[in-house]
């Protein structure tokens, strides 16, 4: 627990000589608060780093010609281990800072499913369990932008580092127990690659809900999610205050040519349309039409399932299971319902539950169930794993 939670970095002569004393070590826990609400991008508002001595520090990012070089220059040092917490945000955080992902990565959130404490297990439950700490989350939610921090602020901050360090110390042995550290290593890098933080705004649209839009529809939308992508950037706003999702499909749908008939959006208001805004949709609108049909976005093809997929499916999912509670790790690790449907419409699926561990683990099973050369039988405690030409 932290006994100090007046220890917050607002110098950055103190915090190039804290980032000199973690230099020669083998990892350091990193965590971040962030507000999102009002913005497009995370305003960083708190960093806080920890070695395995327990010596916990908070960065103030916002401090008054705050250089936080020492630091970005510890988290490039690829000697160093950097442990994180569902690491995606932080990471992108780090990203947009300086354009490179530290390197290396470990995820306690991913090292946990792993190890089976179940799907997306949280920090909390981790804590209690295998640090014995019981978390504090009163301040979770509470304003990070503002100052001066409380020291009860400070105090849940500095403490998740110094937890986190037993978290991964402990996880990180049963991992190398049980020979599952190459299996996080796969899942690692896809954290570790740049391509994850890099958002073509051209890709939006593929997040906006609509309702089956047909083709040409598609490609105005996609016009019009790249539109608001880039705006929403600029202007560091979220997509919703630019436009809301709803209103983003109804006008790819009808294609507005005119003020007027963009007035007739609903949710999008007559300011708006008859503002720079609704110049800009109209314009993002002709600028879809005028897309050739040979580019026109195809539309998300379900998968073509044969006759009495639904008991196939239910009979995977049953296995998926059954090898994950016998090897002790989280289901959805290693494969998804949508995988299971793949498997079942295409053998040779591109699918992650028929490669690496993954396959070892489950794939191989799957395709031999579908074969009919394995079954599923009752059994005292539950189902049992029957091969077929067993006596």
């Amino acid at each position: 627990m932290c006994d100090n939670p007046g220890m917050l970095i607002t110098d950055a002569g103190e915090l190039a000589r804290h980032c000199g004393r973690l230099a020669s070590e083998p990892y350091i826990a990193v965590d971040t608060e962030f507000m999102r609400e009002r913005t497009y991008r995370a305003d960083l508002c708190l960093i806080q780093i920890c070695g395995p001595d327990r010596d916990a520090i908070a960065i103030d990012p916002m401090a008054e010609k705050m250089d936080l070089s020492p630091l970005l220059d510890l988290l490039a040092d690829e000697a160093i281990l950097k442990v994180f917490h569902a690491a995606r945000q932080d990471v992108e955080i780090f990203f947009q800072l300086t354009g490179s992902v530290p390197r290396p990565i470990y995820d306690t959130q991913i090292a946990a499913m792993v190890c089976g404490f179940g799907e997306q297990v949280g920090f909390g439950a981790l804590a209690a369990t295998l640090a014995n700490a019981p978390v504090d989350k009163s301040s979770q939610y509470s304003d990070w932008s503002l100052r001066p921090l409380s020291d009860r602020q400070l105090k849940y901050a500095l403490d998740d580092v110094i937890h986190l360090c037993t978290i991964y110390e402990e996880i990180s042995a049963k991992l190398k127990k049980s020979g599952r550290e190459p299996w996080l290593t796969e899942e690692m890098a896809i954290l570790t690659d740049d391509s994850t933080y890099v958002q073509d705004p051209y890709d939006a649209w593929q997040r906006v809900k609509h309702r089956r839009a047909r083709p040409r529809a598609l490609a105005v939308l996609r016009e019009l999610a790249a539109w608001r992508e880039k705006r929403a950037s600029r202007t560091n706003v979220p997509r919703g205050r630019v436009v809301r999702d709803e209103a983003l499909a109804e006008i790819a749908s009808s294609a507005p040519r005119s003020r007027k008939e963009l007035t007739r959006i609903r949710g999008l208001g007559a300011g708006a349309a008859n503002g720079t805004i609704g110049d800009e949709i109209l314009n993002a609108v002709e600028n879809g039409l005028a897309v050739p049909e040979s580019d026109w976005p195809s539309p998300a093809r379900r998968i073509d399932l044969p006759e009495g997929s639904g008991e196939l499916i239910a009979l995977l999912q049953a296995l998926l299971k059954l090898r994950c509670e016998e090897q002790d790790v989280a289901p959805r690790m290693v494969a998804t319902r949508d995988d299971l449907e793949k498997i079942v419409a295409d053998p040779d699926a591109p699918v992650r539950a028929l490669s690496g561990w993954r396959r070892e683990l489950f794939g191989e099973d799957a395709l031999a169930l579908l074969r009919g050369e394995i079954g599923l039988t009752g059994a005292r405690g539950g189902l049992r794993l029957l091969r077929l030409n067993e006596s």
